[in-house]
């Protein structure tokens, strides 16, 4: 995106599409992470973890 503080909010894939394929579109088409449904407290959190360590570099 050319405006970079709006290239460096992150987004998440939050759906019941939980197969491998629909994980690599949803980053395919630049989200910063994917999560299947239903959320599991563990795994968004380190989903979360995740998303803030790539916001170090913007």
């Amino acid at each position: 995106m050319p405006d970079k503080d709006k290239a460096c909010i992150p987004i998440i894939a939050m759906t019941a599409n939980a197969f491998e394929e629909d994980k690599r579109d949803a980053l395919a088409v630049g989200m910063n992470g994917h999560i299947a449904k239903p959320i599991e407290l563990d795994k968004l959190l380190s989903m979360l973890a995740e998303v803030i360590r790539q916001q170090e570099n913007c």
